[in-house]
């Protein structure tokens, strides 16, 4: 079983790994994607994770892989129907991450009205740098963050720009699959999605409390 690491050393076992798409109104606007009423909640495969250190390998069935920067967060008390009040009191901690996606499945995918499995849960396509304790971000909802290839700013997040808060997802989710610890989830990303490519280097952080970098063999 895969796992995550704090700073302080701690590791934590990854369950699943939940992801939310759309949670942006920029960045569902660039696509050309309507926004739901509802969070919309997809899955990656715990293979999928790739934590800071490592190097992101491209997959050979796509010619098309972009970058979407994130914020996650990392369940510390498990439960099913949480309350919105009592969301945050669930979550052991948060990290910056990547959501890669193979545009190009992706998009075939939507067309025919497949899942979107292939083009989001290949290996390697959950980046995750370690993990602050979620006391380290009292307010959550206000954090920004960002993400640099090879040095230039491509994705500035705003979290105040969310369309479905932390604790509203938290609840969400919740309510549809028992959250257990150690599950991820993925909360959306902002404008800016880009293809990346061979030699890249892709630094991303959180508020000044986060810094890591992955490069693409």
């Amino acid at each position: 079983m895969p796992a995550i690491h704090f700073n302080d050393g701690r590791a934590v076992n990854v369950a699943n790994i939940f992801c939310i798409g759309r949670n942006y109104a920029a960045h569902a606007a660039e696509l050309g994607n309507t926004v739901e009423a509802e969070p919309m909640v997809f899955l990656k495969p715990t293979s999928a994770l790739l934590e800071v250190g490592n190097a992101i390998e491209l997959p050979s069935f796509s010619q098309d892989v972009h970058h979407e920067c994130e914020i996650v967060l990392v369940i510390g008390k498990g439960g099913r129907n949480i309350t919105q009040a009592d969301a945050l009191s669930h979550v052991a901690g948060y990290a910056i991450g990547l959501d890669l996606t193979a545009r190009d499945l992706q998009t075939v995918a939507k067309q025919k009205g497949h899942p979107w499995t292939l083009s989001k849960g290949f290996d390697g396509s959950a980046c995750i740098s370690k993990f602050i304790d979620a006391a380290q971000l009292p307010t959550p909802d206000e954090a920004k963050f960002s993400l640099d290839v090879n040095g230039q700013r491509r994705q500035t997040g705003d979290c105040r720009l969310m369309i479905h808060s932390y604790a509203k997802l938290i609840s969400y989710v919740s309510s549809r699959f028992t959250l257990q610890e150690g599950d991820l989830i993925y909360t959306g990303t902002p404008e800016g999605v880009a293809a990346i490519k061979s030699g890249d280097k892709l630094t991303l952080r959180l508020d000044g409390l986060i810094e890591a970098s992955f490069n693409v063999a």
